[in-house]
């Protein structure tokens, strides 16, 4: 029974090498227009613009679609601002589509006498205007390498981190917050969790409305001005 599939193999190998043309085949390739890339969809963004995905794509139009991989599509489009990743699907014959995951502006920085947007990646990305969103300003000196985990935690409180107008970073690791009002909330380097609930329940308390600072920096202490 060996000895029958071993001939077989053999004859299908020998019928196989004796037909097959690269040349034929390479053209094959070429002309099987049926699955080259003719479209490209972008999906799921809201800061980046299609045109320019598509734009910086256009070298894979007409390209065989089976032979198109993930980072042949992800490496050209590093240089476009607020990317954080992408999904690709292909869509036979001939569409491929490209799902966009934005990267968040979350804050305004004044670096080298040049305004930027900081990102939650901690990017800095020079400043043009999205849509009519507010973002607030940050001082300090390396405030930006240090202000996207600092906002995900006043993110995650308690806190109403929208009604901060700027802030304001020391090299001892705290912040000091200045409210739409002009009001300053100093924030302890420590416990910043328990410090963002006691804010929040202060500026909601009556008695403490007519003080223009409150500071939190010693624990267990509540100190206005």
């Amino acid at each position: 029974m060996k000895k029958f599939y071993r001939i077989l193999l053999l004859l299908l190998s020998f019928i196989f090498l004796t037909t097959y043309n690269p040349i034929e085949f390479s053209n094959y390739k070429k002309k099987n227009f049926f699955f080259r890339i003719k479209n490209i969809e972008v999906i799921n963004n809201k800061i980046i613009k299609d045109k320019d995905i598509i734009d910086i794509l256009g070298d894979i139009i007409d390209k065989n679609i089976f032979f198109i991989e993930k980072k042949d599509i992800e490496e050209p489009l590093k240089k476009i601002e607020f990317l954080g990743k992408i999904d690709v699907k292909k869509r036979y014959p001939n569409t491929l589509i490209v799902k966009v995951y934005e990267t968040k502006p979350i804050a305004i920085v004044f670096k080298n006498n040049n305004k930027y947007l900081l990102d939650n990646l901690s990017n800095l990305i020079p400043y043009k205007q999205i849509s009519n969103d507010y973002h607030p300003t940050i001082f300090g000196k390396n405030a930006e390498d240090n202000f996207a985990d600092f906002f995900k935690k006043i993110n995650k409180s308690i806190f109403p981190h929208k009604v901060v107008k700027n802030y304001y970073y020391f090299q001892i690791g705290r912040w000091d917050l200045q409210l739409l009002n002009d009001k300053i909330i100093k924030l302890p380097a420590n416990k910043i969790n328990k410090a963002f609930q006691l804010a929040a329940e202060l500026l909601e308390h009556k008695n403490f409305k007519s003080y223009n600072v409150i500071d939190l920096r010693i624990e267990g202490k509540v100190i206005v001005e």
